[in-house]
């Protein structure tokens, strides 16, 4: 059995559940949900000997007494492990090279700027501290910049990787949904000024995996 140790309300946590969902995975079948009590846990002695930087989540492959951290870590290893589309095999070289090309993509010219925004707007106040507006501008700014290019990348394929949907589409999801309810990633719904990423942000918040994710948050 997959043991997911992490809370459905934390973003990193719910890239992979997005994910898992995404690949057809169950909850209670093929993967068990353990959601943290207080979030303290993580600072636990018990939780830093499986995820040493006291951050969430980590996986527990029961099957191959494994344990494995970093969300992207997580939704790659068990892509692997059954065998999803949604990861692209390393055999055909243009495609993988694609793929990882595209991770990086995201993790340096997205997440970067979408996490800072909102570590800044959002998460400041649940660490008691007032948000820096001007850093969040910063980046704000920043990230308008590159998601023009990624309108253009889409402007000539259909998803980040290539023609076919991968995990690294999934990758944008919480981040990418977050900034748009607070107001730092406006170009994820300027249909006027960005076509081809609305189209694609679109079609990405809408599939199942997501949908099914949000199934299981709180409804206010």
């Amino acid at each position: 059995m997959l043991v997911l140790n992490g809370s459905p309300m934390s973003t990193c946590t719910g890239r992979v559940l997005a994910c898992f969902f995404q690949m057809g995975l169950e909850l209670d079948k093929d993967f068990k949900l353990a959601p943290l009590e207080d979030y303290a846990d993580i600072y636990k002695p018990e939780w830093l000997a499986n995820q040493p930087f006291g951050q969430m989540p980590f996986l527990i492959d029961e099957e191959q007494e494994y344990v494995i951290f970093e969300s992207r870590a997580i939704i790659k290893y068990v892509a692997a492990k059954i065998g999803s589309p949604l990861l692209p095999k390393q055999a055909d070289l243009k495609a993988y090279g694609n793929f990882e090309q595209a991770c990086s993509i995201e993790h340096c010219n997205f997440d970067e700027p979408a996490h800072s925004i909102a570590g800044e707007l959002y998460f400041a106040k649940f660490h008691g501290r007032e948000g820096d507006v001007a850093l969040a501008d910063k980046n704000k700014a920043l990230l308008a910049k590159r998601l023009k290019v990624y309108d253009q990348i889409l402007s000539k394929q259909k998803y980040i990787a290539g023609d076919d949907l991968t995990l690294v589409d999934l990758f944008h999801l919480t981040y990418g949904n977050l900034n748009v309810t607070i107001g730092g990633a406006p170009a994820l719904t300027d249909a006027e000024g960005h076509p081809n990423l609305v189209r694609w942000w679109k079609e990405v918040t809408s599939l199942p995996g997501w949908v099914k994710y949000q199934e299981l948050l709180p409804k206010n």
